[in-house]
């Protein structure tokens, strides 16, 4: 059985971690997720996407200063590489990815 990795050793790891913080009633954030989906089948080997639920896991979006979702984190080695609020397309996310990957 795998051990679960922590929020913290995931964003430490040295695979790139985006950050998808986002809330379900949220509709941005909602036409987001087949983007995320299309971008993780993209970057499959080179980038990990995890998704975190603001009203679930309000200290995490807390200590990153969240303001809106969805905002999406990159980090790699525990530093923030990148952000950004707000709906993006796949075109969009990838350029962006391809400055930092």
């Amino acid at each position: 059985m795998e051990k679960k990795s922590s929020f913290s050793e995931i964003i430490h790891g040295d695979i790139p971690v985006l950050v998808d913080f986002h809330a379900t009633w949220c509709g941005p954030c909602q036409l987001l997720k087949p983007v995320l989906e299309k971008t993780a089948v993209t970057w499959k080997d080179r980038l990990r996407i995890i998704k975190i639920d603001v009203d679930k896991n309000q200290s995490a979006a807390t200590s990153y200063k969240v303001q809106g979702v969805p905002t999406l984190i990159l980090f790699q080695n525990g530093k923030i590489l990148w952000r950004q609020s707000g709906f993006m397309n796949e075109n969009q996310l990838n350029t962006k990815l391809r400055e930092f990957i």
